[in-house]
């Protein structure tokens, strides 16, 4: 499994379309890069969205490479 969801998967796992998924990892990468983390853009730690958007399940994964906020 990829560590990175890209806008499809995003807009695709969610329902919502291409330019509003995009408006969401924008945000949410800039949460990551306000706690210091290096971001890509276009693309969303799995972890850190399956954290942040509540009742999106992936089918597992390991790496949580993100800190906990407060």
């Amino acid at each position: 499994m990829k560590n990175y969801l890209t806008v499809d998967e995003i807009a695709e796992s969610i329902g919502v379309s291409k330019s509003h998924a995009y408006k969401i990892i924008r945000a949410l990468n800039a949460e990551l890069a306000a706690d210091e983390y290096i971001t890509v853009a276009g693309r969303l730690p799995r972890k850190y969205f399956e954290k942040r958007w509540y009742g999106f399940e992936s089918d597992g994964g390991e790496n949580s490479e993100h800190k906990e906020r407060s």
